[in-house]
């Protein structure tokens, strides 16, 4: 069964849709452009392009940090604040004392002292990791700490005197 034809023609002419159009627009010829465009092919033309410099670095260790420190979430001895300093002692340790290999390379990295921030952001590991495994090397006798000072005492009225003097001497 064929559907009944709609008696209205379709599309309406222009005057009888719009007809508030003005003339100078409906009279307006239409640009002379070709229906389709043909480019050339560009193989890599919507491709992202080729990244410059050196390849990214890995984005942190291939095992779970729990993994590194047997499971353990405190480190044995030893308070390790983000600004304690840290100094390896010793020769390089052998590997059949039982250190694993993070142990090792943040012994190497604390040839020089580095506070326990620094030391998490060269090797890219979460801090309670680092102060498990910095706990097992001060277990072993291979690093020292420097703790930070205590704070100093902030409500010593003689301080605070001392130094309005000073202001209102200037």
């Amino acid at each position: 069964m064929m559907p009944p034809e709609d008696p209205t023609p379709y599309p309406p002419p222009d005057r009888e849709r719009w007809p508030e159009t003005p003339p100078e627009w409906r009279e307006r010829p239409a640009p002379d452009l070709p229906a389709f465009e043909q480019r050339a092919y560009e193989p890599n033309a919507f491709e992202p392009p080729e990244p410059e410099g050196p390849p990214d670095e890995p984005a942190g260790p291939m095992l779970r940090p729990y993994v590194m420190t047997g499971g353990r979430i405190e480190p044995t001895r030893g308070e390790f604040d983000l600004i304690t300093l840290v100094l390896a002692t010793g020769p390089e340790p052998e590997s059949s004392v039982g250190l694993g290999p993070e142990h090792l390379a943040i012994w190497r990295l604390c040839q020089q002292v580095l506070s326990v921030a620094e030391i998490t952001g060269h090797l890219d590991l979460p801090v309670a990791t680092v102060r498990v495994l910095l706990g097992d090397l001060l277990d072993h006798g291979l690093i020292a700490l420097q703790e930070p000072e205590p704070e100093a005492d902030m409500h010593d009225l003689q301080l605070y005197k001392a130094v309005i003097d000073g202001l209102r001497a200037l």
